[in-house]
């Protein structure tokens, strides 16, 4: 049992009227303490389930990413030879369960324009068991679980876009999934998934996914604790960072310049002609099958989710100029068969 960990329990769990928030420097300690094991599986849950009844502060998130930064595996991004930022994207790890993702087809579409992409996650895990990213990599022939963090840098180096396995290159974060289905709820370690950077610097681009919008707040003044200023937050389909089709895009943006500037973009789907519904998620093979069809050009429900996603992110990372050319330039490189060159490429 730790007694420093005891006490920090005591802190955030004393209720309404007594109860205090961690600094910086005690939420970095306490995720230490859980990382490391030093703190045992009952005050580790205490801990869980309080914080998240009692809801986690800028500070206190900014303190345990300090503890990721420190302790978990970094992809060295600072001598890469493209001419854009790392793009991270940050997407729940409990995976998708009712709209079909269009992530992955995302990422290959940015590697292939010469954006380099981190993904990270881990497998199927409580409380959604969705469909998590390295299932559909394994569907398309990629096999992220299988490789250590140097092959992840190679891969990263030679393609332009890696994955950071949590089983693998994070174990000490891994085995604290379980609590998750022991406490029934997604614990505030879930926010730090969406806002954390596998990276060895600070100057990357991170995409936030998220569902309630007091977090697009939380993100926001979190990551300007921790010096981040290129991020774009996007209210997306299942706290994801895919945009929706049936709704308004509510999308952040902080620019990375000498003084960070954060604007609002409301993204109507109709004024682009992409207005429709959502795909549903019927079945990973099925999914694996659309994917497969717009990797090939075919047309689909799932092809104009991909170059809506595709086509506002080449804008968003400074491919494009403008959205309308972002989203030509996304159809070309499906149709064209660019993509599903790319994706051979990082197939090895």
């Amino acid at each position: 049992m730790s007694n420093t960990f005891r006490e920090y329990v005591k802190k955030i769990g004393s209720g309404v009227h007594t109860g205090k928030d961690l600094t910086r420097e005690e939420a970095a300690d306490a995720m230490k303490l859980m990382l490391l094991g030093e703190a045992t599986p009952a005050q580790i849950g205490a801990f869980l389930i309080v914080h998240r009844i009692k809801r986690p502060t800028p500070e206190e998130l900014a303190g345990m990413l300090d503890t990721y930064a420190e302790l978990g595996p970094k992809l060295e991004v600072d001598n890469l030879s493209f001419n854009y930022p790392v793009t991270v994207l940050g997407t729940p790890y409990d995976g998708r369960a009712r709209i079909a993702p269009v992530t992955v087809l995302t990422a290959i579409i940015l590697a292939t324009v010469g954006v380099p992409v981190v993904l990270h996650g881990g497998e199927r895990m409580p409380t959604k068991y969705g469909v998590p990213l390295v299932t559909l990599w394994q569907g398309l022939g990629v096999d992220f679980s299988r490789f250590s963090l140097e092959d992840s840098q190679n891969i990263l180096e030679k393609t332009g876009l890696s994955f950071v396995y949590l089983p693998n290159h994070f174990p000490q974060a891994q085995q604290l999934i379980t609590y998750r289905e022991q406490i029934g709820k997604r614990p505030p370690l879930s926010a730090l998934e969406l806002m954390w950077s596998p990276c060895s610097s600070p100057k990357v681009h991170l995409i936030c996914g998220f569902v309630h919008p007091p977090t697009e707040n939380l993100f926001r003044e979190t990551l300007k604790l921790r010096n981040f200023h290129h991020f774009t937050t996007v209210k997306g389909l299942e706290g994801s960072c895919d945009l929706p089709q049936s709704r308004t895009a509510i999308i952040g943006m902080n620019q990375p310049n000498d003084n960070p500037k954060w604007e609002r973009l409301f993204l109507h789907p109709q004024d682009y002609q992409f207005k429709g519904k959502d795909v549903p998620l019927e079945s990973t093979e099925e999914l694996l099958k659309q994917m497969q069809q717009v990797l090939e050009g075919e047309n689909n429900p799932l092809m104009s989710l991909a170059i809506y996603n595709g086509g506002f992110y080449l804008w968003r990372c400074g491919v494009c100029n403008d959205l309308k050319t972002g989203f030509d330039e996304a159809k070309t490189l499906l149709t064209s068969g660019k993509v599903r060159q790319k994706l051979q490429e990082i197939q090895g």
